[in-house]
């Protein structure tokens, strides 16, 4: 983890000294889930609800989010309110000024709980659901080139030449885009997700000369999917965006169009480059500190399934999300918490949650149910590329270990993280030897 001396924010010590949204809070999240679990397990954050009558609470507690995440309409997403609200304005959401190709292609596709599952089920499962083995091979070769570039160098930045291009290869083979495009959907993936990294406090706000800049930056990404969609209309190969041209989706009983289309690859783009270039950056940090570690998983590969579940847990790729609104008066951990508050669901501070997990903080291969944390959610709205993540890093963790005898820390690591809610890690330094 970063070096806390590292960071502009001083480390936390009572509740009041928790911010979790300030600059340097990466470097210090840690040690406020600890202050966050012992004093203040629901933290008010007053007037940042969703109007400025409301408040925010900040959940910590794995119980609590647990309870949140799989009750959809006790709990609706903030997502769904605004579904709502376009539909009750009674307009085409594509006339509607400000919503992005995902939340219009939502408004038609999956509007309820029930269309959000078969949405699931019909069309992103079979590329990126549990059942996704149909990209092993293509994941495999994508690792090999990444590790070709690098394995006689001796030393490697292991987030810039492996851990951020492996997603990103990897996706544009399951929707079916070029090899050489991948440098422009590396802007174009970043402009979607700039509010998660650059966005003010929980809520992720933009200011209006940030929201002009994303704007500025996506300009072109409609046209280019549009353009791909019409091809492949014509031409279908074996890859998302074709399939997503001819099926017949049978929970609305007709094809999609081209807006939504769109709009499920503008979704699988935010949700599928960010998470596993994370999770791979600290996995690889946890292995540097702990030594013997890699020697363990190399000549007992039936470990790296826990040892990626327990990676997932321990240093969460999303920290956190306000993504819910409390539909009635609720009490959690004896606060009592109005109807149409917004909370927060710290993800993060859940899976350390010591009255969850025991020794919360320690790396366990063999810790039962390794997946029952919560970096990808839980209930109807799951992350739902989480098996496709699931895959890359298993493949991509058997083939180091195949490749390479030992991992240690190189030089120059400072250990810090971007803004934002993601513990993206900047830049990793690695030395290595080849196997």
């Amino acid at each position: 983890m970063a070096e806390e001396s590292a960071s502009p924010m001083q480390c936390p010590h009572t509740p009041d000294d928790v911010d979790l949204f300030g600059p340097g809070a990466p470097e210090q999240w840690y040690s406020a889930y600890d202050i966050l679990h012992q004093q203040a397990p629901v933290m008010r954050i007053s007037g940042e609800g969703l109007t400025p009558d409301k408040d925010a609470y900040i959940l910590s507690k794995h119980a609590d989010i647990s309870r949140v995440v799989k009750d959809w309409e006790r709990f609706p997403p903030t997502l769904a309110l605004l579904v709502k609200q376009i539909q009750a304005e009674g307009k085409l959401p594509q006339e509607m000024p400000g919503l992005d190709a995902m939340i219009i292609s939502i408004c038609s596709l999956r509007p309820t709980p029930e269309l959000w599952r078969s949405h699931r089920q019909e069309l992103t499962d079979p590329w990126v659901g549990p059942g996704a083995g149909r990209n092993r091979d293509m994941i495999a070769s994508h690792v090999d080139h990444l590790i070709n570039q690098w394995i006689d160098d001796g030393e490697l930045n292991f987030v810039k030449q492996f851990a951020r291009p492996l997603p990103q290869r990897t996706m544009a083979s399951v929707l079916g885009f070029p090899m050489e495009d991948t440098p422009q959907l590396e802007k174009w993936g970043n402009a979607q997700v700039l509010a998660f990294v650059h966005g003010c406090g929980h809520n992720n706000r933009l200011t209006e000369e940030q929201t002009a800049e994303k704007s500025r930056l996506l300009d072109g990404f409609g046209e280019y999917v549009r353009q791909k969609t019409s091809e492949k209309r014509a031409n279908p190969q074996d890859d998302m965006i074709s399939f997503l041209t001819q099926v017949h989706y049978k929970a609305l009983d007709r094809k999609l169009s081209d807006d939504e289309i769109n709009g499920v690859v503008y979704a699988m783009l935010i949700g599928g480059l960010e998470t596993t270039q994370y999770a791979l950056a600290e996995q690889a940090q946890l292995i540097c500190e702990r030594p013997g570690l890699f020697q363990e998983l190399k000549q007992d590969r039936s470990l790296i399934r826990t040892f990626i579940e327990e990676g997932m847990r321990l240093r969460s790729p999303t920290q956190g999300l306000s993504t819910r609104i409390t539909s009635q008066n609720e009490v959690f951990q004896g606060v009592e918490v109005p109807a149409g508050s917004t909370l927060h669901l710290r993800w993060a501070a859940a899976n350390i949650d010591p009255d969850e997990f025991e020794d919360a903080k320690t790396l366990k291969l063999d810790r039962k149910a390794a997946t029952r944390h919560l970096a990808f959610s839980a209930g109807p709205r799951v992350c739902p590329g989480a098996g496709l993540s699931r895959l890359e890093q298993t493949i991509a963790w058997n083939h180091l270990l195949d490749r390479l005898d030992d991992i240690e820390y190189g030089p120059d690591n400072d250990f810090l993280h971007q803004p934002g809610i993601m513990l993206g890690t900047l830049k990793l330094n690695l030395t290595f030897t080849k196997a």
